[in-house]
């Protein structure tokens, strides 16, 4: 098996050609993995409408996520909304540590930080 190593932002570079991962995909796979999460409720719109958190349905989970890149890492922004009664550091940590585990075991890029913006609190949906 090639080996792989990001050579700049998206692009990936084996024996056998180049891997492009769209900004898209990348935003979904953060957002899944975060949602996956026990505490969350789900993904918030990246701006708040009339000061409110929007929660958004599972095929809009890249809309609660911005990716950027910065020396071939991954800097992952989450806009979140976290279930009423759980503590809020764990989480966070939580979801930190999974959405970094995730991106780098299906991307191969190094994550270099995932921040998690709280958005809102809502009841968890039963």
């Amino acid at each position: 098996m090639s080996e792989m190593y990001p050579n700049r932002d998206n692009v990936i570079e084996t024996a056998l050609g180049k891997v492009v991962l769209s900004e898209e995909m990348l935003s979904n796979l953060a957002g899944q993995a975060a949602v996956e999460c026990y505490g969350l409720v789900g993904m918030s719109a990246v701006r708040l409408r009339d000061g409110l958190a929007e929660l958004l349905k599972k095929e809009n989970l890249s809309r609660g996520v911005k990716i950027k890149f910065e020396d071939n890492q991954l800097v992952v922004e989450l806009y979140v909304i976290v279930s009423y009664g759980t503590r809020i550091p764990e989480v966070a940590a939580n979801v930190m540590e999974k959405v970094k585990y995730i991106m780098e075991k299906i991307t191969g890029i190094p994550v270099l930080l995932v921040n998690l913006h709280i958005q809102g609190v809502q009841p968890a949906e039963r």
